[in-house]
């Protein structure tokens, strides 16, 4: 809902690299939620979608911990590179705001 996504932006923290912006919120339930804002500047409704999906699939590839609310935020270059470099850099960013889970930690 819009009133999430304004939430985590005003009380979340967040880290960026080179192709996205993370911002990340406890939400106090049992599930993580991911949220994706791709802006207009990003390209037209197919390329902004096909960047959406890109980021959803590397979203599942990490493991993150329950409990929290996740908005990205892809930048211009998030629509060139390929989807290797755009998982690294979701799972970097993860890492940094401290939500990724360790291999083999149990939550």
């Amino acid at each position: 809902k819009s009133r999430d996504f304004a939430a985590v932006r005003r009380e979340g923290k967040g880290s960026s690299d080179r192709f996205l912006v993370l911002i990340a919120r406890p939400n106090s339930l049992e599930v993580s939620r991911f949220g994706f804002s791709v802006s207009k500047r990003i390209g037209n409704a197919v390329v902004r979608n096909r960047v959406k999906r890109r980021l959803r699939e590397a979203a599942k590839a990490n493991y993150v911990r329950e409990g929290w609310d996740l908005l990205f935020i892809p930048r211009n270059g998030a629509a060139t590179v390929d989807y290797e470099r755009l998982k690294r850099s979701v799972g970097t960013l993860l890492k940094r705001v401290g939500v990724a889970k360790a291999a083999g930690e149990v939550m």
